[in-house]
């Protein structure tokens, strides 16, 4: 499981990919109160891209002022 929440000012953004039974995952990102993306994948490839662009985004956002609010991130099992 992975779960990311960045926050500035009144603002949040949320990021999280979870294994969904009995297999994929779910990958997701919201801000405020708006869903961004929803996407469900059987592919592990491509759950590792969504991690690696929800990484590089929180990267950004932290560089412009964006504080971590919470993170948790557990081995994604393959």
């Amino acid at each position: 499981m992975f779960a990311l929440s960045l926050s500035r000012a009144d603002h949040v953004r949320r990021y999280s990919i979870v294994q969904l039974t009995p297999s994929g995952w779910e990958v997701r990102c919201q801000e405020d109160q708006t869903l961004c993306r929803l996407d469900r994948y059987d592919d592990w490839h491509r759950v590792e891209r969504a991690l690696q662009a929800f990484q590089r985004e929180a990267d950004e956002l932290t560089r412009s002022g964006w504080q971590v609010s919470s993170n948790v991130a557990e081995p994604l099992n393959r």
